[in-house]
């Protein structure tokens, strides 16, 4: 599929219109230069200027999981996540750009003073129902749904970080575009590292870059909380059926797949908690180059893309890009 095909394909699923246009990619010699002089040649893909409530990747699945179709009757938006949630943030700047009501079921303690992503959910807006764990999330979404309807309302329930099929095409509508910004080249590899937690940004880029036939492109995902092979077959389980609202054959993700992998080496003791490497990333790619990178996702992400160039894992030759995927509101939360 080319580029002008895949664009109509994608054109044929209504969005709600949220993103601000297309995306930077820009070099970054400083922090390039920081890293040493046998670090490849180094872009960022700055998806935290996606623009809508304060940016990020979220903003991309939310176009397509917000669809007009998809809200006809709709009063309410229902979604969840962690106290510190982007999702949640960007969900709740939708459910008042729409005049709709927004539920957030959090876990986790709801503070007494918030601060960051937890200020910002409450300035847009949004109600709150907090529980003991994660395993709870479900339950309560359905619980509060069946409320609103009770009440006469109707809620649209948004899956954990808009990580479906139909908010995957958000990334495949990116990995277009960074398909039309990067150069295809027979001898010189893209590796693209990025975050990735519930696997919908990953799927997306896999699902994207397998029907424009990139063979040049490699996926390396960092997590920051799932285990490496359940992170992979989440994003492949989401890959196919991205393809498939497409029209094309799930089967043709196999070679992206191939040249897809991710670690779980930069986890640390746990979901949000920093560590010195993600401390030190954060850092490096504030003072070389200025930009800002959350302590749950990018800080992480930058800490693996760190690691990977300190190990030898890229050739020379090689480009690399690393997706900026947003979050900095979590650098003023405390705690």
């Amino acid at each position: 599929m080319n580029a002008e095909a895949l664009r109509a394909a994608l054109d044929q699923h209504p969005r709600t219109h949220l993103v601000a246009g297309v995306t930077p990619l820009v070099t970054a010699p400083r922090l390039r230069g920081t890293l040493g002089p046998e670090t490849p040649e180094l872009w960022i893909k700055l998806d935290e200027e996606t623009g809508f409530g304060l940016g990020g990747n979220k903003v991309r699945k939310l176009e397509h999981e917000l669809a007009p179709t998809r809200l006809d009757g709709v009063t309410h938006l229902i979604t969840t996540g962690g106290a510190q949630s982007n999702h949640a943030r960007v969900t709740a700047a939708a459910a008042a750009r729409l005049g709709l009501g927004c539920l957030l079921v959090l876990n986790g303690t709801e503070p007494a003073h918030p601060t960051g992503n937890a200020l910002l959910h409450r300035l847009l807006g949004a109600k709150f129902r907090w529980v003991g764990s994660r395993a709870e999330r479900e339950p309560a979404m359905q619980e509060e749904a069946a409320r609103i309807a009770e009440a006469g309302g109707r809620a649209l329930i948004i899956p954990l970080g808009a990580s479906t099929t139909l908010g995957a095409l958000g990334y495949v509508r990116a990995a277009l575009e960074l398909h039309e910004q990067i150069d295809e080249t027979r001898d010189r590899d893209v590796h693209i590292v990025l975050a990735s937690s519930s696997g919908g940004t990953l799927a997306g880029l896999i699902a994207g870059f397998a029907l424009v036939e990139r063979p040049d492109i490699h996926l390396y995902a960092i997590s920051s909380d799932t285990p490496r092979d359940e992170l992979l077959r989440t994003a492949a389980d989401l890959a196919g059926g991205a393809v498939e609202r497409l029209g094309a054959d799930p089967k043709v993700i196999a070679d992206q797949l191939a040249r897809t992998d991710a670690s779980d080496a930069q986890v640390g003791d746990g979901y949000g908690i920093p560590t010195p490497a993600s401390r030190e990333a954060t850092e490096l790619f504030a003072r070389s180059e200025g930009l800002l990178v959350d302590p749950t996702y990018t800080s992480k992400a930058a800490a693996g893309l760190v690691a990977a160039i300190r190990s030898g894992r890229f050739l020379a030759g090689d480009r690399i890009v690393f997706l900026h995927t947003g979050g900095h509101p979590a650098l003023f939360a405390n705690g």
